[in-house]
């Protein structure tokens, strides 16, 4: 059995299971092309991080309504797929339309006058997330959410009753991230507002403890969608992280697939720097959700001081590999603008490099400095040992920024990538940062360099 026949028989196992538990009166047949029609589009070429595994994991497998919200929640992701799977456009393009500004393509609900009268399904959608006719639509604030309600809407529609659909798309709507309390109001108790909204509307008789019910179930499975941030293991919770960053990079998905290493310094800076801004801004707060005691507050405070913990860990270890690469950068620039990093690296191949490699010509540190507290000695067995697994588009440990960490501590890196940060937005030459940096480090990572190209060079000349 393939592996996308497997998929394909867990998502129906699960469809089946979830339908029954709800006593929906739906024939295999019809929930075999829904399988079909969700695994296929998670997938597609450039899911790393959003595929079947994860929709299984996130639904969990006690709730009939969670199974099925987490089974859709992800169908739709605009970014990452670069455009939205042709099945999947037959249930989205009566709803929504692309539209062109100065910025490029983004996507809007089309006006009320274009819109099909009377669909219910998508009726419900828009009063769960509170969007209206004409909205544009923005990846950070509920559009992959919102069209993945849609689909899910149109397709269960048939055989759901109207009330097992909104505790549905009421889980969908509370994956979307990161949102903080606004004007006293969490998102939670927003989405209990509109779900009341929706009742009262669309007549579905609810009793208000039974929309409270669905709001601290869409809690619990938005919890399980970012449950990554609680891992006890930081080496797990960032081997999280660099799955997300080839969905959004794809060219270090393409250079992973077919010829690792072969994207360039830069194209891999800014992967990292990007998600290097996102750890930078984020709190536990707006990780994670609490609502009338789900989860429990006992629950909840560790789920809060363990992300806590992890975001500490991944700002740290982030900074330490952009200061790195930011050097790599500034001292390839002296000899091209697309330089791949596997030219002054070494090749990856399968999680390991091949080859010499720049490692190999660094020397030994008589004095290294040594961690300070917890977090330091944390990052520094990160970056030693690695994270949890290997990629296949990077290396699970870091020794290039080992050894510079080693030889100049983190408070002098961590300088240093202020300065790199000037540098990226062209407010600092290369040369003008390289100055600013260790220039001992400098020495020896451009020796390094020469040494890597000169055993090249042997190669080359061998009869």
């Amino acid at each position: 059995m393939s592996l996308e026949q497997d998929y394909n028989q867990q998502c129906l196992d699960k469809l089946v299971w979830a339908t029954k538990q709800l006593n929906l009166n739906v024939k295999q047949d019809t929930l075999t092309k829904i399988a079909a029609l969700i695994v296929q589009t998670m997938t597609g070429p450039w899911r790393y991080f959003h595929t079947p595994d994860h929709i299984f994991e996130v639904g969990g497998a006690e709730d009939s309504v969670e199974v099925l919200a987490a089974l859709f929640h992800d169908v739709v992701y605009y970014q990452v797929d670069r455009s939205i799977n042709f099945n999947l456009s037959y249930y989205v393009t009566p709803f929504i339309q692309e539209v062109q500004d100065h910025q490029g393509t983004k996507l809007a609900i089309r006006n009320i006058d274009e819109l099909p009268p009377q669909d219910f399904a998508f009726d419900l959608a828009t009063t769960v997330f509170g969007f209206l006719p004409g909205q544009e639509l923005s990846p950070f604030a509920g559009q992959n959410e919102f069209l993945s309600a849609i689909v899910c809407a149109e397709v269960l529609e048939a055989f759901t009753p109207p009330e097992i659909l909104l505790q549905i798309l009421a889980c969908i709507e509370a994956t979307i991230p990161f949102r903080a309390t606004k004007d006293g109001l969490s998102p939670s108790d927003r989405l209990y507002q509109r779900l009341q909204e929706a009742n009262r509307k669309f007549k579905l008789n609810l009793a208000n403890s039974e929309l409270v019910e669905a709001v601290k179930r869409s809690v619990r499975m938005a919890n399980r969608d970012v449950g990554s941030f609680a891992y006890s293991n930081s080496a797990l919770f960032l081997d999280n992280t660099w799955n997300l960053l080839p969905e959004t990079n794809h060219n270090l998905k393409n250079a992973g697939s077919y010829n690792p290493g072969s994207y360039t310094v830069q194209e891999y800076r800014v992967a990292l720097q990007k998600m290097e801004g996102f750890m930078g801004f984020l709190k536990p707060e707006v990780i994670f959700q609490q609502y009338h005691g789900e989860p429990d507050t006992a629950t909840y405070k560790g789920l809060l001081n363990r992300a806590q913990r992890n975001l500490e860990v991944a700002r740290l270890y982030l900074s330490s590999k952009l200061y790195t690469i930011a050097l790599l950068e500034a001292l390839s620039l002296r000899f091209g603008r697309a330089t791949t990093l596997a030219t002054i690296m070494g090749e990856v191949a399968s999680g390991e490099y091949s080859g010499d490699k720049l490692e190999n010509f660094l020397p030994t540190i008589e004095k290294p400095l040594t961690p300070r507290n917890d977090t330091e000695r944390e990052v520094m067995a990160l970056l030693e040992k690695g994270r949890y697994r290997s990629s296949d588009y990077d290396l699970k440990n870091s020794p290039l920024t080992t050894f510079i960490v080693k030889y100049i501590g983190f408070d002098d890196l961590i300088e240093g990538l202020s300065h790199g940060k000037k540098f990226f937005k062209g407010e600092m030459t290369s040369e003008a940062f390289l100055a600013q940096c260790n220039l001992e480090v400098n020495a020896i990572i451009t020796k390094a360099m020469l040494r890597l190209f000169d055993s090249r060079k042997a190669a080359l000349n061998q009869i």
